[in-house]
């Protein structure tokens, strides 16, 4: 297992959100597990998901009895990486659109408490897909700031990326708050907690092909809501 240079005590955690990931789960863990443990969280899928997992030798499950959603699946992981002591947690994909041997790039990244992965280099992106990503970047770069605050502007490049690492001190703050996100909102969600928290936050450059979509007008409809919540609210 690799650790992160200059830091060679610290434990870090790869949380995969998997639906009806057959198909690909297999792939991404024996991958990911080259670098680091791996937790797969099984969201209650209807396919072989569940018992691709546990004929891998080493890998941590959470195991779902009904559909909790991207939103669900991924705390259920950060809970895990918490309640395990581990330093940091990596969420990433399970349906290989994030790449496992880009790990590093987030292992070897100095000590912060949010390591967002900029979709750097793209392949096969639908043009609508680039246009919701770029909106949501502007958008949100102004939303995540409340009026009047202190904090500095934030500049983020890629505010929707849900390949990131987590530190236990960013884990702690997620895990006490009361969240409203209910599917790939927790993206944006997670990251006002993180922001208007003052911990710190850097992007590292990734590749980012695109497979298939889970976007549909729920999806935008939370987003949107999600936009709203944090432009017009407090919260931290």
């Amino acid at each position: 297992m690799q650790q992160m240079k200059g830091m060679d005590k610290a434990r870090t955690l790869v949380v995969i959100p998997a639906y009806n990931e057959e198909s690909t789960i297999a792939e991404v863990v024996n991958r990911a597990m080259k670098f680091a443990d791996v937790c797969v969280v099984n969201d209650a899928s209807k396919d072989r998901t569940a018992e691709i997992v546990a004929a891998i030798p080493g890998v941590a499950c959470v195991t779902h009895a009904r559909n909790t959603h991207y939103a669900g699946a991924v705390i259920d992981g950060l809970r895990y990486a918490f309640e395990h002591e581990y330093d940091y947690a990596i969420t990433m994909d399970a349906g290989l659109t994030h790449k496992p041997e880009e790990l590093p790039l987030f292992l070897d990244a100095p000590h912060v408490d949010l390591v967002i992965g900029r979709r750097a280099k793209t392949k096969n992106v639908p043009l609508y897909r680039k246009f919701v990503s770029f909106s949501a970047t502007v958008l949100y770069n102004i939303a995540l700031r409340p009026f009047g605050s202190k904090l500095p502007r934030p500049a983020i490049h890629d505010v929707t990326s849900g390949y990131r690492r987590y530190s236990s001190a960013a884990l702690n703050i997620l895990l006490h708050r009361k969240l409203k996100a209910k599917t790939f909102d927790f993206v944006t969600e997670s990251l006002m907690f993180v922001y208007r928290n003052g911990l710190s936050i850097i992007e590292v450059p990734i590749t980012y092909e695109f497979s298939n979509s889970s976007f549909n007008w729920r999806v935008l409809r939370t987003g949107i809501a999600m936009f709203l919540d944090i432009l017009f609210s407090r919260r931290s």
